[in-house]
C-alpha cells in the first residue's frame, strides 16, 4: 500500500530525516542567497584586487573530481550489480540497489550546493564575464530540481543522467584543478573536449529517457516528459556556447571568450584568472 500511494505522487519516505530533504525551503533559501551574491559579488569587489586563490582552487576542483569518481563508481556498480534495466527502472525494484543508489544520489544532490562555489571563485578572481546566463541557469536549476528528484523519485530510471555526468565532472574538475597549476597546463589537452562531452551527455540522457517513455516501466511519466525538456533547454543553450567559442566565424576567440576555459551539466572557469597566462583563458561552460 505504501508503495502505491508513493507512486501516485506522495514523497518517498525513504528519505525523511536526510539532510535537507525533508522540507523545501533551506534549498530554495540557499539557491537565493547565490542568486544575491552572484548579484552584490561583483559589486563588493569592484574597486578590490582579484585574489588569487590558487591552492584553495586546487584542493577544491581536485576534491571535487573525487567526489565525481566516486558516485560515478559507485552508480555504475550498484546499476550492474543490482540488474538495473538500461531501458526502464521504477524506483521501487531492487531493494537493496535502490538504497545504495539513493544514498550517492543525495551526494549528487549535495555537489550542486558544493559547486555553487565555481561561481564565487569567478567573483573573488573578478572573472564577471564568466557568470553567464548558462553558468547561473545550470548552477541555479540543479539544485532545486534534485531536491525534487530526491524527494519523489530518488532511484530507479533517475540514476543514469547523474552517472554520465558524474564521468563528465571527472573530466572537468580534474582539468580545472590541473589547470591551476601553472607548471601542468602546457600538458592539458582535453579542454575542448569536455564541452563535446556535455553535449552528447545531454542527447545521450535524453535518448535514453525517451525509450521509458516509449517502453513504460512504472517510472512516473511526468519525470521523464520534465527531463527531457531539461536536456532540450541544456542542448541548446550549450551549443550556443560551443558554437561561439569555437566555431565562431572560423577564427581565434575575441577577446570577451578569454578568460576561463570551458565546460557543465553547469560556462565557467574557476583555475585560470586574469593574473594567469592569457593562453588559458577561455569561457567555460557548464
Amino acid at each position: 500500500m505504501q508503495v502505491l500511494e508513493e507512486r501516485e505522487g506522495e514523497r518517498d519516505s525513504r528519505v525523511r530525516g536526510w539532510l535537507l530533504l525533508d522540507n523545501y525551503p533551506p534549498t530554495f533559501a540557499l539557491t537565493v542567497m547565490y542568486l544575491l551574491i552572484v548579484w552584490m559579488g561583483p559589486r563588493y569587489m569592484k574597486n578590490r584586487q582579484p585574489a588569487s586563490c590558487r591552492g584553495l582552487l586546487v584542493v577544491y576542483n581536485l576534491g571535487l573530481t573525487l567526489l565525481s569518481l566516486y558516485m560515478f563508481y559507485e552508480l555504475v556498480t550498484a546499476v550492474w550489480q543490482g540488474g538495473y534495466n538500461f531501458i526502464c527502472q521504477d524506483t521501487h525494484s531492487v531493494e537493496e540497489t535502490d538504497h545504495k543508489i539513493i544514498h550517492v544520489l543525495w551526494w549528487y544532490y549535495f555537489s550542486k550546493l558544493i559547486e555553487f562555489m565555481d561561481t564565487f571563485f569567478f567573483i573573488l578572481r573578478k572573472n564577471n564575464h564568466q557568470i553567464t546566463f548558462l553558468h547561473i541557469y545550470h548552477h541555479a536549476s540543479m539544485l532545486n530540481i534534485w531536491w525534487f528528484v530526491m524527494n519523489w523519485v530518488p532511484c530507479g530510471h533517475s540514476y543514469f543522467g547523474a552517472t554520465l555526468n558524474s564521468f563528465i565532472h571527472v573530466l572537468m574538475y580534474s582539468y580545472y584543478g590541473l589547470s591551476a597549476i601553472p607548471a601542468v597546463r602546457p600538458y592539458l589537452w582535453w579542454k575542448k573536449y569536455i564541452t563535446q562531452g556535455q553535449l552528447i551527455q545531454f542527447v545521450i540522457t535524453m535518448a535514453q529517457t525517451s525509450c521509458a517513455v516509449i517502453w513504460p516501466c512504472g517510472f512516473p511519466m511526468g519525470w521523464l516528459y520534465f527531463q527531457i525538456s531539461y536536456m532540450v533547454t541544456l542542448i541548446f543553450l550549450f551549443s550556443n556556447f560551443y558554437v561561439k567559442t569555437y566555431k565562431s566565424h572560423g577564427v581565434p576567440l575575441k577577446k570577451d571568450y578569454q578568460n576561463g576555459s570551458v565546460a557543465t551539466k553547469n560556462g565557467h572557469m574557476n583555475g585560470v584568472g586574469p593574473a594567469d597566462s592569457k593562453n588559458y583563458r577561455k569561457l567555460r561552460a557548464d
